[in-house]
C-alpha cells in the first residue's frame, strides 16, 4: 500500500505541472486508477488531488475536462465528503454544467451530473446542493435543450431528482423553469427510460404548493391522467411516478385539485389506476389505492363513465391494496 500511496502522491503533483502533456497523462492514470481500484481512492483525496481535479474543470481542452470530470465521479462513490467539503468543487461543476451548449464537452457534463446524482444520494448534501440555484439551472437547461444527447438528459434528470427529494428544493426546480420540459419530454420523447425518469421528476416536485399552477400552465394534470390509460402502452414504473405525481399534487392542492383529477378522469385511466394497486410495487400499490379513494369514494366519480359495477371493482381493489 505505501508504493502506491508513493505513486499516488507523484501523480497528484503532476496536476500542477506547467507542461500539459504530463498533467493530461497524470489525469488519464488517476482516472484508471479511480475506476479499477475502489480502494485507491481514499488515498487519491486525502493527497489533495480533489482541488485540482475541480480546477481542471475550467479547462477549455476536453480531454482534459473528460478526465478530471470522470476521476470526480469515480471518488464519488467512495470520498462523498471529500467533495462536498473541498471549497469550489461544486462551483467547477456548475461552471461545467453551465456550458454544456458551448465549450464543455458532453461526456464531461454528463460525469459532472452523474457525480451530484452520486452525492445526493447522501440526504445532508440535498439542502447544500438544492441551494446552488446556479445548478439547478443548468441541469434545468440541459433537459431543456433539444441538442443534448440523451446521455446528457438522463443524467440530469437523475440529479434533479436526487435535488428534488429534499422538500424545500422542490419550489427552487418549479421556480427555475424544470416542469415545461419535464412534461415536454413525457410528450414529445418516446424513450421509456427518458419518461421514466423524467416522471420521477415530476413525481417529486408535485409535493409542493408551487405545483398546482405550475401543473395548470401545461395542462399536467391531464397528461399523468393520460399516462394511466393502459392503451398508451406506458410501463409499469411510469404509471406508478403518475400516480406519485397526480396524488401529491392532489395533497397540496386540495378538493379543487383533486375535482379537477376526477373529472379528467376516465374508465380507461382508472384502469390504469387499479392495474398499479393489483400489479405495482409495494409503495406503488399503496399510493394507486390512496389516488383511487380520491377518484371513486371522495367525489363520488362520474355516474356517466364509472357505473356501479366499475366502482365496485375500484373498490375492491382499494380495500385489497390497503389491506
Amino acid at each position: 500500500m505505501e508504493a502506491k500511496r508513493r505513486t499516488v502522491r507523484s501523480l497528484v503533483a503532476k496536476l500542477s505541472s506547467v507542461v500539459e502533456k504530463t498533467r493530461v497523462d497524470a489525469l488519464c492514470e488517476l482516472r484508471l486508477m479511480t475506476k479499477q481500484e475502489p480502494e485507491i481512492r481514499p488515498l487519491i483525496a486525502d493527497s489533495d488531488a480533489v482541488p485540482y481535479l475541480a480546477e481542471t474543470l475550467y479547462s477549455s481542452s476536453h480531454d482534459s475536462q473528460d478526465n478530471a470530470a470522470a476521476t470526480l465521479l469515480n471518488l464519488s462513490i467512495s470520498c462523498k465528503d471529500s467533495l462536498v467539503s473541498t471549497r469550489g468543487v461544486l462551483d467547477a461543476i456548475s461552471h461545467l454544467l453551465s456550458h454544456h451548449r458551448s465549450t464543455s464537452s458532453p461526456s464531461a457534463v454528463q460525469s459532472a451530473a452523474a457525480t451530484l446524482h452520486s452525492l445526493l444520494v447522501v440526504d445532508d448534501y440535498r439542502p447544500i446542493i438544492g441551494s446552488k440555484r446556479d445548478i439547478v439551472y443548468a441541469l434545468v437547461d440541459i433537459i431543456r435543450s433539444l441538442n443534448s444527447p440523451s446521455r446528457s438528459i438522463k443524467d440530469a434528470l437523475k440529479a434533479l431528482f436526487g435535488i428534488s427529494l429534499y422538500p424545500l428544493n422542490r419550489g427552487t426546480v418549479i421556480h427555475l423553469g424544470a416542469v415545461p420540459p419535464l412534461f415536454s419530454l413525457v410528450v414529445k420523447d418516446g424513450r421509456v427510460g427518458i419518461v421514466e425518469d423524467a416522471t420521477a421528476v415530476i413525481a417529486q416536485i408535485a409535493g409542493c404548493e408551487e405545483s398546482e399552477e405550475a401543473f395548470r400552465k401545461v395542462s399536467g394534470i391531464g397528461v399523468l391522467v393520460d399516462l394511466m390509460d393502459c392503451a398508451t402502452g406506458t410501463s409499469m414504473r411510469t404509471k406508478e411516478n403518475a400516480v406519485s405525481g397526480l396524488l401529491n399534487v392532489v395533497r397540496c392542492g386540495g378538493e379543487r385539485v383533486a375535482a379537477d383529477v376526477r373529472e379528467r378522469s376516465g374508465v380507461r385511466a382508472m384502469e390504469g389506476v387499479a392495474d398499479v394497486a393489483e400489479n405495482g410495487s409495494a409503495k406503488g400499490k399503496g399510493k394507486a389505492a390512496a389516488l383511487l379513494k380520491v377518484m371513486v369514494l371522495d367525489g363520488g366519480g362520474n355516474g356517466d363513465v364509472v357505473r356501479d359495477r366499475r366502482r365496485f371493482e375500484f373498490d375492491s381493489l382499494v380495500v385489497e391494496a390497503s389491506s
